[in-house]
């Protein structure tokens, strides 16, 4: 009887974002990515959201290292918040590494891990898992899907993928190496991305980018070209810078991340920009307009992003005007079309022509779409398959998808979510337990505001707050001053001198109600001052707006 496996996911599985899981082979754990997300319209002032690091906590003696699978947020970017818990070591490509040792030098942590590089089709043990690094074809260079050689046989991880025919390195997603693992002894268990899995056809390859950004700038001659983009889509700076200097102009990076993720590809290789062609942005200004072009972050619309603050006329480097072209090469995450709408607006009302995603085919998807999905299914058939990478309604998308296609039995096919434990032994695959994975929220340098937080946050934005202060000496119960009502987001104080009177005066008797009747515990006449103007402010308004009774003994 061989050894069991164990797969545990921490995130990923129900949002875009927080990937993160755990293989466990001998009692060993080997860690899947470890990202972020970012936050939803409703997590007030929330930065962003991390995976639930309890169960790593609990079992950091036991992990031998992180796998990163490509050099994006949503799969590294929590690595900064980990490493500040537990020490490991980390592998990736080399550029996946340099954009992960960026983050994690901010944070300070670099003495806590070590960085080793892997690469295209290599093996690796690490512990006692037996790892093999496949090159697949992302929206960023030298992604990989894993196998790992288990005594469960082969199980397979897609990584964020797409079969993209004409890359533009060349670097194609290795579908003869993962034909080769499925014809030879199978594949036990494919896990599988489903960003796309609602979405019919072929995801366009990233090469059908350039042709549309070098007619852009052949109908925008004359005027200044701002483009954003995610500053880790080398391939889409490298066709962007190829588009600028097609037509003369010189290239200059806005943004710290942009700038550092420019710096890191050039002195890899990966990106081809001439010395001669790149400026300083504080040069930009000298330049005539159709000489310039700046590659800029902030296509999310992220609030302080180099591009959300020239829509608002707050970018120290560069200032939009009128003669302005900005192109927005993206396309918005799932949560953030709001932002991104506001600094369109934002930009438009400035004066600039602004070309996006929904305008003009100015954003290539890099994960499969549907038929990329059945292609990989076909060539996998795979005994198991769980859906992985996305929100729920995608991973449901993409289990009917493989069971429509037959090449998996439907009983073998597993929806499941973040906390789910899978167990694959000799009599098959199945969840076996939960562990704790919700949200861990980041707030400036705390984690974890936690649930109780936000939710006061949102009663403070939709309800206001009224403070209620009295002062009392509990020896004689008397009310020595007060009671005073101070409120935000209830009333307008000035215009409603009236109400607050009323409701201070309501106050006021239901604490002498209470030394009336002997209580002079000072926590018992805060729920007094609660209450009664809590029961006031409805009454009165039909409001419910967060009380704070504020009891002060003389």
């Amino acid at each position: 009887m061989s050894e069991p496996v164990r797969f545990t996911f921490l995130g990923g599985l129900g949002e875009i974002g927080r990937n993160c899981a755990c293989v466990e082979v001998a009692g060993r754990i080997l860690l899947l990515d470890v990202g972020l997300m970012f936050p939803e319209l409703d997590m007030l002032g929330v930065d962003l959201v991390l995976p639930d690091f309890t169960y790593l906590r609990d079992n950091a003696e036991r992990v031998d290292g992180a796998i990163i699978t490509h050099g994006h947020e949503d799969h590294m970017g929590g690595l900064g918040y980990l490493l500040r818990e537990m020490s490991f070591p980390i592998y990736g490509s080399e550029l996946t590494l340099g954009l992960a040792r960026n983050r994690i030098e901010e944070a300070g942590l670099l003495d806590r891990t070590e960085l080793i590089p892997v690469f295209d089709g290599e093996r690796r043990r690490i512990g006692p898992c037996d790892v093999e690094f496949i090159p697949v074809t992302h929206s960023v260079p030298h992604g990989f899907a894993t196998a790992f050689h288990t005594p469960q046989g082969t199980i397979l991880h897609s990584g964020d993928f797409k079969l993209d025919l004409t890359p533009v390195d060349g670097r194609l997603t290795d579908l003869g190496r993962i034909g080769a693992l499925a014809s030879g002894d199978g594949v036990r268990l494919l896990l599988s991305d489903s960003t796309n899995a609602e979405e019919p056809g072929y995801a366009h390859s990233e090469t059908s980018i350039g042709g549309v950004l070098h007619e852009l700038f052949h109908q925008h001659q004359g005027r200044r070209i701002v483009i954003a983009c995610f500053a880790s889509h080398i391939h889409r700076v490298q066709q962007i810078a190829d588009a600028a200097l097609a037509f003369g102009r010189k290239v200059a990076t806005l943004g710290m991340s942009m700038k550092k993720n420019v710096r890191l590809a050039r002195d890899m290789g990966l990106l081809r920009i001439p010395d001669h062609a790149l400026v300083d942005i504080d040069d930009v200004r000298d330049l005539p307009p159709g000489q310039v072009c700046v590659i800029s972050t902030g296509s999310q619309g992220e609030p302080m992003s180099a591009l959300a603050l020239m829509a608002q006329r707050n970018n120290r480097w560069l200032e939009i005007k009128t003669d302005d072209t900005v192109i927005l090469s993206s396309h918005p995450i799932p949560g953030n079309e709001m932002n991104v709408s506001k600094v369109i607006d934002g930009l438009v009302r400035l004066g600039a022509e602004v070309v996006h995603s929904g305008v003009a085919d100015v954003h290539a998807s890099g994960h499969a779409k549907q038929e990329e999905l059945k292609t990989l299914l076909s060539i996998v058939r795979p005994d198991w398959f769980v859906p992985v990478h996305g929100e729920y309604r995608h991973m449901v998308a993409h289990a009917k998808l493989a069971r429509s296609m037959g090449v998996v039995e439907a009983a073998h096919v597993l929806v499941c979510t973040d906390g789910d434990q899978l167990v694959l032994d000799d009599d098959g695959l199945r969840v076996d337990a939960t562990v704790p994975a919700g949200y861990l929220y980041v707030d400036g340098i705390i984690g974890d505001v936690g649930h109780g937080v936000l939710r006061d946050r949102r009663v403070l934005a939709e309800e206001g707050v009224v403070v209620v202060v009295v002062t009392v000496d509990v020896a004689t119960g008397a009310i020595l001053t007060g009671p005073e009502v101070i409120t935000r987001g209830w009333v307008y104080a000035p215009e409603a001198e009236p109400l607050l009177a009323e409701c201070s005066e309501e106050v006021r008797q239901a604490v002498k109600e209470s030394f009336v009747e002997g209580g002079t515990d000072i926590e018992a006449l805060q729920k007094v001052v609660r209450r009664a103007a809590g029961r006031f402010v409805n009454e009165s308004t039909k409001r419910r707006p967060m009380i704070v009774p504020v009891v002060m003994e003389a």
